[in-house]
C-alpha cells in the first residue's frame, strides 16, 4: 500500500518474458497494470507521531468553493486532536510566552495528555482563553508597535481554527490580496505590482495606509462578516471569546470593543476577512462600474496600492475609499496615504486627446503637476528622478533643431510667435507644418 487510505494500489505483476522466444514469438505474459495510488491525491501535513491529519477539510474546501453563498455548519468537529497537534508544531519554538509563562518546550514535554484535555474542554464549552500580554516593538519611524502575546494553549486553538477557516475563505478571497495567506508573500505582491505597472496603462498611484488598523477593527462588524459564511455558532463564540479576552498591561486587564489583538495567531486571518468585505469586494465593484480607464490594485494586509490610468479616477476612488472606511470605523493615515503621478506611461507620454476630461490638470505635461500631487511625486527621490528623466528624454526626442520647450513643457517653434499660430487659417497652418517637416529633414 502506497500512501493509500485503507486501500491497496492496483496489482503489480513482475515483468515476465514470453514462453517461447522464437519467430513468431509466443503470446506475452500477463501485462503490468498501472499504479495510481498517489495520482490526484493532495499532499497533506503529518503530525510528529506520523498519524495522518484528517482529510475532511478537503470536503469543507470543496463545499465552500461550490456553494459560495451558503453558510457552512458543523465545523468545530474538525478541531480535533490531530489539528491541535499540527497547530502546535506550526508554532515558533522560541516564541515569547504569554501570561501563563509556558514555553513551547514546556508544553511539548507532556504533549499528548495536554492536547486531549484541551480538545475535551473546547468541545464541551469549558475552554476559557486568557488575556494576552502586551508588549511593544520599535517601528521604522521611531514609534512603537503594540503586540498582544497570547497564552500557548490559546495559540494552539487559534491555529487549529485558522486551518478550518482557511479551507473556507481561501476560495473566497480576491486574487489581489496577498497578506498572510498560504503560499503568498510580500515578494508575490511586489511581483504582481511590477507587472501591473509595466503592462497596464498606469499613470497615477494611490498609496494608502490604514491608520492603526488592527486596533480599529469593529468587533461587531467583524462578527457580522463572519456570519456570512460561518453557520457554526460554536466557532463564532470561540472567536468572540478571543476578542473579549482583553489585554494585560502593567497588571491591569483592559477589554475593548475594537481591535483584533495584533500579534495573535488568528489576527491576520480576521484582518483579511474584515478587509475582504470592507475594501476588496467594494473595490472590484468600483472598478467595474465607476472607473473610466485602466485600474489595478494590490493589497498586502492593511497596505493598499491602486493604480489608475486617469487622475480623475484616482481622486474619485480616494475620496470614495475614505468615505467607505468611515462607515466601518476605519480611517486613512494622513501622512502615509498619498497620490503620486508614476508609471511607465506617466514618465514618457505627453498629453493626448484621449485624456480623461474629468482630470483637473488635463493638458499639462506630466512633470508640471501642482499642489499635493507634485509634492507627493517628488517625495521619493527615485520616483522624481525617473519621472523627470522620462519627461526630458521624451522632449529631446520630439524637439527639432529650431525648437525650445515652452513654459508648460510642450515644444513650440521659436521662429514664429504663438499669436501667429493661434490666428492662422487651416490652410496656412498646414503649409507652415509642411515647411516645418521639410526643415526637419
Amino acid at each position: 500500500m502506497v500512501n493509500g487510505q485503507e486501500k491497496s494500489d492496483s496489482g503489480i505483476v513482475a515483468v515476465k518474458p514470453t514462453n517461447k522466444a522464437g519467430q513468431p514469438g509466443a503470446e506475452l505474459a500477463e501485462p503490468r497494470p498501472e499504479t495510481k495510488g498517489n495520482v490526484g491525491q493532495q499532499s497533506t501535513h503529518r503530525a510528529q507521531d506520523r498519524a495522518r491529519v484528517t482529510q475532511a477539510l478537503d470536503r469543507v474546501r470543496k463545499a465552500a468553493r461550490l456553494r459560495k453563498k451558503e453558510r457552512l455548519t458543523a465545523l468545530l468537529h474538525h478541531v480535533n486532536v490531530d489539528t491541535l497537534r499540527t497547530a502546535f508544531y506550526a508554532l515558533r519554538r522560541k516564541a515569547a510566552p504569554g501570561v501563563d509563562g509556558i514555553t513551547w518546550r514546556d508544553y511539548e514535554a507532556d504533549l499528548e495528555p495536554r492536547l486531549r484535555d484541551l480538545h475535551e474542554r473546547v468541545h464541551r464549552g469549558a475552554y476559557r482563553p486568557q488575556p494576552s500580554r502586551r508588549t511593544y516593538i520599535p517601528k521604522a519611524d521611531g514609534k512603537q508597535r503594540p503586540l498582544a502575546i497570547a497564552a500557548l494553549e490559546d495559540k494552539i486553538v487559534q491555529g487549529a481554527c485558522v486551518m478550518v477557516l482557511n479551507a473556507i475563505y481561501e476560495g473566497d478571497f480576491c486574487g489581489f490580496s496577498y497578506g498572510f495567506r498560504p503560499g503568498r508573500g510580500p515578494h508575490d505582491a511586489l511581483d504582481a505590482l511590477c507587472v501591473a505597472i509595466d503592462q497596464r496603462k498606469v499613470n497615477w498611484i494611490v498609496d494608502a495606509d490604514i491608520r492603526d488598523f488592527f486596533g480599529s477593527v469593529s468587533q461587531e462588524w467583524l462578527v457580522r462578516f463572519l456570519e456570512h459564511r460561518i453557520g457554526d455558532k460554536r466557532i463564532i463564540r470561540l472567536i468572540q471569546k478571543w476578542l473579549k479576552a482583553g489585554i494585560l498591561e502593567d497588571g491591569v486587564v483592559t477589554v475593548d470593543e475594537r481591535g483584533t489583538g495584533q500579534g495573535s495567531v488568528i489576527s491576520p486571518l480576521l484582518a483579511n476577512i474584515y478587509l475582504h468585505y470592507v475594501l476588496d469586494l467594494w473595490a472590484e465593484r468600483w472598478r467595474r462600474r465607476e472607473a473610466t480607464g485602466d485600474m489595478i490594485i494590490v493589497r498586502y494586509a492593511d497596505d493598499v496600492v491602486v493604480g489608475f490610468e486617469y487622475e480623475g479616477d484616482a481622486r474619485c476612488f480616494l475620496d470614495a475609499m475614505r468615505a467607505r472606511f468611515e462607515e466601518f470605523m476605519l480611517s486613512l493615515h494622513p501622512d502615509k496615504t498619498r497620490l503620486i503621478e508614476f508609471g511607465r506611461f506617466a514618465a514618457t507620454a505627453l498629453p493626448t486627446s484621449t485624456e480623461d476630461p474629468r482630470r483637473p490638470h488635463a493638458g499639462k505635461a506630466p512633470g508640471h503637476q501642482s499642489g499635493a500631487a507634485a509634492s507627493n511625486a517628488l517625495a521619493d527621490p527615485r520616483t522624481g528622478r525617473m519621472a523627470e528623466a522620462g519627461r526630458d528624454r521624451s522632449l529631446r526626442l520630439l524637439r527639432g533643431p529650431n525648437e525650445h520647450p515652452s513654459a508648460d513643457g510642450v515644444p513650440t517653434l521659436c521662429d514664429q510667435p504663438v499669436e501667429a499660430h493661434a490666428g492662422a487659417t487651416q490652410s496656412e497652418e498646414s503649409a507652415r507644418l509642411g515647411a516645418y517637416r521639410e526643415a526637419k529633414r
